[in-house]
C-alpha cells in the first residue's frame, strides 16, 4: 500500500508516520473549514439575487453551526468504532454533495436544507474532534504542538479561502466560488485515501514518543449502544465542574469567532464602505497570523499553565472586539485589528484540549471534547443569528460586537476557577 511505502521511507529518516497522518488531517480540516466559512462571502450576493434578508440567511447558517457542533461527540464515537479514515471520507462526500446540489437552489428552504442541515451534518462528522482524536491517538508527546497545528488549519481554512472566493464571486458569481471549494475537497479526499490510517497499531507502530504498540480498545458492538455511549459520557462529565467551565468558555469562543467575525465581518465592513474583496483580505490576514498564533499556543500549552493561557487569550480577544466598533474602519485600524485578533483567533483550542485530557483521561478525551465543542458551535449559532437580527432590527452590528466582547471578558475570569490540582473527574476513574 502507498501508506506502507511512505512509512518505510519516513522510518529510514527517523520520522514517525504520525506526521504523515497529521498532514492528511491538516489538509482535510483546512478544506472542510473553507466550506464552513465560505457562506460568509455569499450573504450579500444571496441577498441581491434572491431578496433574502440577513436574518433569513443567518438563520440557515445558525442551523449549520448547531449541527456542526452537535455532531461532535457522536462523530468521536463513530471514529472510535468505524475508524477515522472512513468517517473522513463519508464527511467529505456529504459536504461536496450538499455544495453541488446548492448550485441549483432558488428557495430559502433549500438554503436551510443544504447549507444548514446537509453541510452542517457533513462537516460535523469531523470538525475539531478529528484533530483531538489524531493528536491523542498518534502522539504520546508533542500533543499540544500537534493540536495547535491542526487547530490552525481550521481557522486558516475558514479565512484564507475568503479573498479568492470573494474575487471569484465578484467576477463570476457565488456558484463559481463554490466549485472551487468542491475541487479542494476532492484533493483532500485523495490525500485521505492515500495517507490516512486509523491508529498507529495499523502500521505496527507505537504512538510518537512511546515505546509500546497500543491495542485497540473494545468498542460497543451494536449501533444503539454506540449512539448511547456519548450520552453516558456527557452524564459523567456533567458531574465535573471543569466540564461546564470549559463548555461555557468554548461557547464564548464560538460566539466571538465563527458566529460573529467569520459570518458578519464582511457585511459589517460593507456598512462602512469597504468592498467585500478588501474585507475578505482582512480575514485572510487574520488567518495568516492565526496560523502562527495557534501553533505558538500549542507549543506554550505543553509548557505553561493552560488556565492562564486561556485567561490571556479570552481577555485580549474581548478587548479587540470592544475596540473594533469604535474604530474608523480605515486600512490602518482594520489591519491592526486583523493582526491582534488573528493571533488569538483559535489559540484557545490547544489549552482546552489539554485541560480536557488532564481531567477526563486520554481514552475519552475526543468524546468529552466533542461535547465541549458543541458549546463552541452553540455560541457560534447564537452569534450568527444574533448578528443578523441586530443588523435587521437596529441597522447596525455594534450591539453584537459589544456583547461578544463582554462575553470574552467574562470567560477570561471563569477559566481561572479551574483547579489545577483537582483530581481527574469520574471519567478518568471509569
Amino acid at each position: 500500500m502507498f501508506s506502507t511505502a511512505i512509512a518505510r521511507r519516513l522510518s529510514a529518516r527517523n520520522i514517525h508516520y504520525g506526521w504523515a497522518v497529521v498532514g492528511a488531517t491538516f489538509l482535510t480540516m483546512l478544506v472542510v473549514a473553507g466550506a464552513v466559512g465560505a457562506p460568509g462571502v455569499f450573504i450579500i450576493p444571496l441577498q441581491k439575487e434572491f431578496g433574502w434578508s440577513a436574518a433569513d440567511i443567518s438563520g440557515a447558517l445558525a442551523i449549520r453551526f448547531l449541527l456542526f457542533g452537535g455532531m461532535g461527540p457522536f462523530a468521536a464515537a463513530f471514529m472510535n468504532r468505524f475508524g477515522v479514515r472512513r468517517m473522513m471520507l463519508i464527511s467529505l462526500s456529504i459536504v461536496i454533495g450538499g455544495l453541488l446540489l446548492s448550485l441549483g437552489m432558488t428557495q430559502l428552504w433549500q438554503l436551510v436544507l443544504l447549507w444548514g442541515v446537509v453541510i452542517g451534518l457533513g462537516t460535523g462528522m469531523t470538525a475539531m474532534v478529528l484533530g483531538a482524536t489524531v493528536a491523542t491517538r498518534w502522539f504520546g508527546q508533542r500533543r499540544g504542538l500537534v493540536m495547535g497545528l491542526l487547530s490552525a488549519s481550521t481557522a486558516t481554512g475558514q479565512l484564507a479561502f475568503l479573498p479568492l472566493l470573494a474575487g471569484l464571486t465578484a467576477a463570476h458569481g457565488w456558484r463559481a466560488a463554490l466549485l472551487l471549494v468542491c475541487g479542494a475537497i476532492v484533493v483532500a479526499g485523495v490525500a485521505v485515501v492515500l495517507l490516512m490510517r486509523d491508529r498507529p497499531s495499523d502500521m505496527g507502530l507505537a504512538p510518537y514518543g512511546e515505546s509500546d504498540v497500543q491495542a485497540v480498545p473494545p468498542q460497543p458492538a451494536s449501533l444503539g449502544a454506540l449512539l448511547v455511549m456519548p450520552i453516558h459520557v456527557l452524564r459523567d462529565a456533567a458531574r465535573v465542574p471543569t466540564f461546564w467551565i470549559l463548555f461555557f468558555s468554548f461557547f464564548v469562543c464560538g460566539a466571538s469567532t465563527n458566529g460573529l467575525i467569520q459570518t458578519h465581518f464582511i457585511a459589517m465592513c460593507g456598512d462602512y464602505g469597504l468592498a467585500a474583496v478588501g474585507a475578505a483580505s482582512m480575514l485572510a490576514m487574520m488567518g495568516f497570523f492565526d496560523f502562527f498564533g495557534t501553533l505558538g499556543s500549542g507549543w506554550l500549552s505543553d509548557r505553561f499553565d493552560n488556565r492562564w493561557l486561556l485567561f490571556v487569550y479570552y481577555g485580549l480577544r474581548g478587548l479587540s472586539l470592544l475596540y473594533l466598533p469604535f474604530s474608523d474602519f480605515s486600512l490602518y485600524s482594520l489591519s491592526l485589528f486583523a493582526v491582534f485578533y488573528g493571533l488569538d483567533w483559535i489559540a484557545t483550542v490547544p489549552p482546552t484540549v489539554k485541560l480536557t485530557a488532564q481531567r477526563f483521561g486520554p481514552e475519552r478525551t475526543n468524546i468529552v471534547f466533542g461535547w465541549i465543542f458543541a458549546g463552541h458551535q452553540l455560541g457560534a449559532a447564537s452569534a450568527a443569528l444574533g448578528g443578523g437580527l441586530a443588523r435587521t432590527v437596529w441597522a447596525s452590528y455594534m450591539p453584537a460586537f459589544i456583547g461578544a466582547g463582554i462575553l470574552c471578558l467574562i470567560g477570561a475570569g471563569l477559566v481561572l476557577l479551574i483547579n489545577r490540582d483537582q483530581r481527574r473527574g469520574t471519567l478518568a476513574a471509569a
